[in-house]
This record gives C-alpha cells, structure tokens and sequence, in this order.
C-alpha cells in the first residue's frame, strides 16, 4: 500500500483587511455623463501608456524609474492622479506575474502526467493514484504531439518569467477575443465598442488620511454629494472653484454606511471607484478602505463551543455540527446554489448560501466554522484526468479563492472563526466511518454529509476514524450502541470498555470492594498468572 502524504495541521484564517461598499448614482443628467466619460477615457489613455512603460522596464523596474514615469503624468494630469495610475500598473503587473507563475506550475503538472503515462505500455492498468497507459497506439501518437506542445509552452513560459515580461490586456483578454465572436456573445459592434471602452477607462482615486473627507481627487461629502477633481486639460468643464466638477444626483450606501460615514467625518483615508455597467446602463460609486489588523483567535478558542464542518461541491454546501467533543448533533444540512450562469449570478448565489449558513452557525451557538483549504491548480488539467470533461468541468467551477474570501469577510462581521484544514482523505474517510453508522430509516447520510463531519473533526484535533464497535456479545446496557467519543490520549480508546465490579444498577455505585452475599462464586477459575488449576474456598452463609 503507498505511503499517505501528510496531513498538514488546522489553522485559524486570518481575518478580512480590508471594506468595500458599493452605491449607484441615479439620475445623473446628459452633462454629469459627458463629464465621466471624457475624464475616464482621458485618464484611461494614460493608464494604458503608462502600463506599456511599466511593462518595458520589466525586472530592470526600480523607485527611480516609477517616480520619473509619475513626473511624467502628473504634467498632463494631477499628482494625485498620477499616482494613482502609476499604483493601478505596478499592481497589474505583479499580478501578472503571479498568473504566469501559476501557469508554468501547470504546464509542468501536465508535462509531468504525460511522460508518465508515455513510459508505459499501451493498455496498462492504472491504480487509483496513479493514472495507467494510453487505450490504443493512436492515442498514444497523438499524446506524444501534445507533450511536444507543452513543452514548447512551457520553454517559451519560463523565457518570460525570467526576462521579466508579461501579457497585459487593458480590458481584459476575453473581451478581446470576443471581439470576433460578435454573433455567437450576441453583440452588435457598436455595443462591444462601447463595453471595450467603459472597461478601459479610469475613473478612480486612492485615499489620503488628513485630507478633507479622506480623499482630494473624488470628493463625497457625508450627504452624499459627489464632486471630481478634473484633470489639468479637462478643467475648462469644472462647475465649482479650484477646477471640480459636482454631480448633480448625490449617492447612498445602504451597506456599512455608518462605518463609511464615521470614516469621512474623521478625515481618514477612503479609496473610490465610479463604474460604468453597460449591460443595465448604470453608473456605480464604489468606496473602499483598509481595516487595522485584528489578531485572530487562537485555535483552542476557537474550538471551545464546537464548530460546523462543511464540505464545498459544485452545487452545494453539505455542513454538520459537532461539539468540542467531535461528536456529530442534530441533522445534516445543505446550502444550495447554481453557478451555471453570468458571474455576477454566480456571485449572488454564494453570497446568498453562504448568509444562510452563517444565520444556521449563530443560531447554534459554535465559535468556528471549519472549511477544507481547497486548491484546484493543479488538479484539473486535462492530462490528469484524461477524457473525464465533465469532472474537469466540475472542479474548474468551484469557486475556491472566492469562496474563501467571502466567508472569511462574512463570517468576521458575525463574530465566527474560520478553521481551514487539509482536503486531504476527508471524503472518503468520512464515507468510510461515518456515513454507515448514522444512517437511519429517518436520515439518509450522503458521502458530503459524512466529509462535513470528517472536516469538522479534523478541525477539532480529534481522528477522524470513530472508536471501533466491540463485539455484540460484549455490548453492555443491553446491546446499545457503545463507540462515544473518547480523547486521542486515552488509553485503550479503540478497545472495549474495562469491567467494572459491583451492581450494576442505578441506585447503588459500582465498588469493587462490594460483593453480593446471595452470588455463589465459580466453582474453579482460571488464574493465568499462575498457569494452574485451584479450587475457590467455599462461600460460609447463615
């Protein structure tokens, strides 16, 4: 049997750093439009130039080079403004950096599987860890063409790592691509230009804590009022002195609005965003800040009032509670949601289980949730699992980093901890102990259910394999079910419970010193540690 990788230990996620809350601007007159649209695309074609040099300079970037490109832009805009698109195009850089970091990782995973499975002969067998040989000598032709494929990918991949360059697409590259797939997106030319457009423009400003209502370039006052600080060959359109523009409508956020509100008034720093949703022609006001670090709570403490185990899968939540015992309470549940549709629905769907499963946690009182540490990087390549599409398809839409981050922000405003442990063998290891056992003729355990209780388990310290069931010969309290959680230390914790002398009723105490007067003994007894046979005295009675 091959080895099992280790399990690594449960930790407490950190908590979230940072709010973001979103307001619409109503009403907003033909100018107030004009106006936004010009400073986006205005200061979007400086951002796109900007990002260019950025991307030229490479590895070879230093403070010297990014302060002489915002000298550069704060000429033909603002200081302000030109600080906040030199920010925008190093943090887009870095982050596509990482994206081809993880890309190369995947080439070399499915580099991996393939020289793997080319070693072996045509029709091998394969076990459950590791995948066999190819069906037929043309499947096996033609995975020798794609090994070839990746690696030329993976040559040219690392080529870019190390000279430091990068793929950018100011818009994003699937907005590009359906640039020629108009009828199949169902698009005209004319509406893909202008979502093109509204993509590339921008229209936002970081904070400055001291400054007036904590950010100088977009201004919103605690009514609501939202004024813009125009850029230098734009100031001809100011309405108000020292070249800003007010817009007419004023913008409410129903969400943390008393946090925002506070913030503003005490001049601390708030970042904002305005949006253009060309799909329901909506203008958005997003305003975001930065939390101090909070330390989380220790593990043990978090372990104190019991946790709720979840399992993620493609189309639902499968929980289930236990207490600071790792004993399973009460009946399973499930959250349900669809992803089979537009982001923003999918994004509705797991914010609106998730919510369901934070109400079901208050309401039973435990301190901590605790989650599996997914990572699907590297598992749903199609080398790995071969013609399984509808698997691959099935991984590839969980939504794991955003699942973590929403849990983690939702669940901090609820006072909850969040456990992440090892994915490892949760699932089949709770399908193995846990899913039998509690399946009654009024409960119907599913292997989810049963993952959730071996998450939840492992989150608690405790194995996730249950004591195992003695003999039913040797079931006391009339064969009743006798496998309780008892703790890992515990000395024989996987054998029968020790006989213990006395009566074995209720009203008196078990004690070994205490025999029946009326029991008359075994007439010879076995004394092993004496290897022989005696004969017991003989009981004196009245």
């Amino acid at each position: 049997m091959a080895d099992l990788r280790p399990v690594a230990a449960p930790f407490v996620a950190l908590g979230p750093s940072g709010v973001a809350v979103r307001g619409r601007l109503k009403h907003l007159t033909a100018e107030d439009e004009r106006v936004l649209r010009a400073v986006g695309a205005y200061q979007g074609g400086l951002a796109s130039r900007d990002l260019k040099a950025r991307c030229a300079d490479g590895l070879d970037h230093d403070a010297e080079s990014w302060a002489s490109r915002k000298r550069g832009l704060t000429g033909v805009s603002s200081s302000r403004i030109a600080g906040a698109i030199t920010k925008a195009s190093h943090d887009q850089w870095a982050l596509a950096r990482r994206c081809l970091a993880a890309h190369i990782r995947s080439l070399e995973a499915g580099i991996r599987t393939l020289r793997h499975r080319l070693s072996l002969p045509v029709g091998a067998k394969g076990t459950k860890r590791a995948p066999g040989g190819y069906r037929s000598r043309g499947e096996w032709f033609h995975k020798c063409r794609r090994l070839k494929a990746l690696e030329d990918r993976h040559a040219t991949a690392v080529a870019d790592w190390r000279s430091g360059r990068v793929r950018v697409v100011r818009g994003g590259k699937r907005l590009l691509n359906t640039r020629h797939h108009l009828a199949e997106a169902g698009l005209s030319e004319g509406e893909w230009r202008q979502r093109w457009e509204a993509e590339r423009w921008f229209l936002a400003a970081d904070g400055e804590s001291g400054k007036r209502y904590g950010n100088e370039t977009i201004r919103v006052t605690p009514l609501g009022q939202v004024s813009i600080k125009l850029p230098a060959p734009l100031a001809h359109l100011a309405t108000t002195t020292h070249g800003r523009y007010t817009l007419t409508p004023t913008v409410a956020f129903a969400h943390r609005g008393g946090e925002w509100a506070d913030r503003i008034e005490a001049n601390r720093a708030v970042a904002y965003r305005i949006h253009y949703d060309t799909g329901r022609a909506r203008w958005y006001l997003t305003a975001s800040w930065q939390r101090p670090v909070v330390r989380t709570v220790p593990l043990e403490a978090a372990r104190g009032g019991g946790v709720i185990g979840v399992d993620t899968n493609a189309d639902h939540f499968a929980a289930y509670r236990l207490d600071a015992h790792g004993n399973p309470v009460g009946e399973p549940h499930r959250f349900g949601y669809d992803l089979s549709r537009t982001a923003a629905h999918r994004d509705a769907q797991l914010r609106h289980a998730l919510t369901r499963l934070l109400h079901w946690a208050r309401q039973t009182d435990v301190t901590a949730i605790a989650i599996e540490d997914l990572d699907f990087s590297a598992e749903k390549t199609r080398e790995k699992h071969g013609r399984r599409k509808r698997f691959r398809q099935l991984i590839s839409g969980i939504p794991t980093g955003r699942l973590k981050a929403r849990l983690v922000s939702m669940a901090a405003e609820h006072g909850l901890a969040i456990i992440a442990v090892d994915a490892a063998y949760t699932s089949r290891w709770g399908a193995q102990h846990w899913q039998k056992p509690l399946t009654t003729p009024h409960r119907k355990m599913s292997r989810h259910d049963a993952a959730g209780i071996a998450i939840g388990r492992r989150a608690l310290g405790h194995p996730i394999r249950r004591r195992t069931t003695p003999p039913r010969a040797h079931q006391s309290d009339a064969h009743g079910h006798r496998t309780v959680q008892a703790a890992p230390g515990a000395p024989g914790r996987e054998g029968p419970r020790p006989r213990i002398p006395g009566p074995r009723t209720r009203s008196v105490p078990p004690n070994a010193a205490r025999t029946r007067a009326t029991r008359t003994p075994k007439t010879v007894r076995d004394v092993r540690s004496a290897r022989m046979w005696v004969q017991d005295s003989l009981l004196l009675t009245e």
